[in-house]
Formats: structure tokens, sequence, C-alpha cells
């Protein structure tokens, strides 16, 4: 049925990590769910494309674990980084207590695309493309739906509750007006790719030297690298030249620099621009917001996606019964904040404490190498320490788990 005029009971504007999942679980729990993501697919570069044992525990909850884990990916069991010439173990999560002890390297298109896949068998999911939420439908101050441009122009959704899933740069958020705290981040990030040589370690591991942090993500094929810069840098670093970025490269990368000539133009690396911040309430009467929309994370310890993951999870074990039994109030977006508020501001506490301690100290350190922060070294020297930054990256402050028994509420042919 054509979704314009229609009344659904969730929109979610944004079909990311924290989308996609919140509509599935919704789809599974009976819920009419729509969910709006603005691309004609999942194809974009340099996304989180770390799945943490947390998401794969409920990838095991909802049963979709072994299908999931068939699909081409990568393991780490363990982080480390190299500082100087001393190779420092960082993270250990072969002890986590979870099915799968290591994270899964997977593009996050066809993680999404998962999501997807199984989302559509619910008949009450369903989930528009080239669809973006520009505007918010209100009365008497209580959010009613949303406004979208669509593959054939204009649209308007009504829905119960809105929920705002559209990434860092929220559209819904700010017409939302809901009031943003930043915290700061002393760095942004440029993404490339090289390719994989024989010679090449086999783990992901980070690079910290004097004045430069790089870290390489083995992705079986080819290495997905991050060059660590000062905040607001990337202009400076153009204005020097490509040639001069691609050695600075080369001299980081093990085994030789030959491989620099696959950065072609400087259209083959990508900025992200680190925010960290945070709504100071993440609700209005009829709107929700979860993920980065809520809460935009440091690329530190790639833990974003968890959070997201983990918001989706809550939010549909909390919202799914009023949603489906028309009896949504506004304590019951309340709740979702109060569950997913203390373990995203102790995430963030710990991710800006490592920005400061570490990275920025590191950025700014010039000369001979210096020794390894005092965080790294207690980790080299203790080796149960690692189990605590395992625990932080691999699960999080508050790991969520699929409610049981919602999926007998609406079976994938409809029947009750």
């Amino acid at each position: 049925m054509p979704i314009e005029g229609r009344a659904v009971q969730c929109c979610i504007a944004g079909g990311g990590p924290a989308g996609m999942m919140l509509g599935l679980l919704l789809g599974r729990a009976g819920v009419e769910t729509v969910v709006l993501e603005k691309h004609a697919d999942f194809l974009r570069d340099f996304r989180g494309d770390t799945i943490h044992p947390s998401t794969l525990e409920v990838l095991h909850e909802l049963g979709l674990l072994e299908e999931f884990l068939a699909l081409p990916h990568q393991r780490v069991e363990r982080l480390s980084g190299r500082v100087g010439q001393e190779e420092i173990p960082i993270a250990d999560f072969t002890r986590l207590p979870v099915r799968c002890g290591f994270i899964a390297l997977m593009p996050q298109w066809t993680f999404l695309d998962f999501l997807a896949r199984h989302a559509k068998i619910f008949p009450g999911f369903r989930l528009c493309m080239e669809t973006e939420a520009v505007d918010l439908i209100e009365e008497a101050g209580v959010v009613k739906g949303v406004r979208a441009q669509g593959p054939s122009g204009p649209l308007a959704i009504r829905a119960a509750l809105v929920v705002g899933a559209d990434g860092r740069h929220s559209t819904v958020r700010e017409r939302a007006g809901l009031e943003v705290e930043t915290l700061g981040a002393p760095m942004d990030v440029l993404w490339f790719r090289l390719s994989r040589a024989p010679g090449d370690p086999g783990q992901t591991m980070g690079r910290f030297e004097a004045g430069r942090i790089f870290v390489m993500i083995n992705h079986g094929t080819h290495w997905q690298i991050g060059y660590v810069i000062p905040k607001g840098s990337a202009e400076r670093l153009r204005a020097a030249g490509l040639d001069r970025f691609r050695d600075t490269v080369a001299a980081l990368l093990p085994g030789g620099g030959e491989r620099v000539a696959e950065i072609r133009a400087w259209d083959d690396v990508k900025l992200l621009t680190v925010v960290v911040d945070r709504l100071r309430r993440w609700f209005r009467p009829g709107l929700l917001c979860i993920g980065d929309a809520a809460h935009a994370m440091s690329p530190v310890g790639g833990v974003g996606i968890n959070l997201a993951i983990q918001d989706a999870v809550a939010a549909a074990n909390l919202l799914a019964a009023p949603l489906r039994d028309g009896t949504l109030t506004t304590g019951d977006l309340a709740r979702v904040e109060r569950r997913r508020r203390w373990p995203t501001r102790v995430t963030q506490r710990v991710q800006v404490f490592l920005q400061e301690r570490v990275i920025a100290r590191t950025l700014e350190a010039r000369g001979p190498q210096a020794p390894p922060p005092l965080p790294l070294r207690l980790l080299q020297r203790h080796p149960l320490l690692r189990r605590l930054p395992g625990r932080l990256i691999g699960m999080g402050v508050r790991p969520e788990h699929v409610q049981r028994g919602a999926e007998t509420v609406a079976k994938p042919d409809g029947s009750e």
C-alpha cells in the first residue's frame, strides 16, 4: 500500500544500524513500522564496519547468528598497538561471557542489507529507500509524524511515534529543537584503503608515533586505514600536497610504502570530522532520538555502532507493547532515555579521557619517540587489565538483550 496519508505506529528516520535494528525488532513484535532511508542503497565507504560481541549476541538471540557468520568477514580476537618499536596488547575479547569472543569486521552495507532482508519478512515492516525525513508534523506541541521527500516528491507520514535515528547530523533532532551538549574532540580522521601485502601483519592494529596515530583494520583483501590528525588540520594537509601525504603514510606502513600509489587523488581520502556530543533530553511527546542522533561517539574503540544497537534493543523492549496497544506515553520514552543515558555517559567519559591523555598528547608530541602513555604501559605489564577494555569495547557498560517471547506476537506469515 502507498505510505502517503497512512497512519503507522512508528516511523523511524534513518536506516543505519540503530534504525534498521529497531525496525526489525518492532516488526517482529507486531508493531506497524516504517523506516525511511534517504539513500538508494546502503553502499557507503568508511562507516563503522565493526560488529561487536554484544551485537553478535543479539543476532544469536534472534536466531540469526549462524546465517550472519556465513557471510564474508574477518575476526578480531585481540587489539594491539605499536608505540615506536614496542607492541602493546590493548584488549582481549576471548574471555567475554558471550558466544562470540571476537569482533566481526564486515562492510556496514552487508550488515544493513542483512537486517533489512530479515525485517521485510514481517508484514508490519516497511522500508522506504530514497526517502528522507525533512521536517516534523506537530500538533499542540506533540510530534504526530514526519514530512519527507521521496522519489516521487514530498509526502507526509503520520505516526504515534517518530524515532530519530538519522545520525550525528540529525535533521529530526534539529527540527525538534532538542538541546545538544558538545564534549569536544582534539582530532579528526582521514580514512582510506590500501591493498594488503603477503608480509603484512594479520591483526588489526594501531600505531602511535610522535605526532602521528595510524590505525590499520584488516578486511582480508585490503586495509581500511584511519590516519588521525589534529582537529581542523585537514585543509593544511591538502595544501601541502598529495605527494607529501603519501610519503607520510609510506613511513608508517609495515613492509614499505609502494602501495601508497593506490591513493590516486584526494577523492580517495575521506574526512571524518570527529564530534562527541549528546542530547540533554532524548525525547519530546511523540518523538525519541537514539544512536548517533542522541549521542555522537568518538571513533575511539569503534563503539558507536555498539551503543546504537543497544539503544535500539532497549527501545524495542520498552516501547513495543505500548506502541502495539496504543498506550504510548511520554513516560515510556523517558524510560528508554533513563536506561541508556548512564551507559552512554560512562562510555563518552572514557573516550574523552583517552582523547585527552593518549590521543591529544601523542598528536602534540615532537622530537624523539616518547615512552608509551601510562594507560598503555599498564596494559602492557598486567595482562588481566586487558579484559577491561575488552569488556568496554566488546560489550559496553550495559549490554541489552532481545525480549523473549516478542516474536510470537507477529509471525512472518502474519498469523498471531
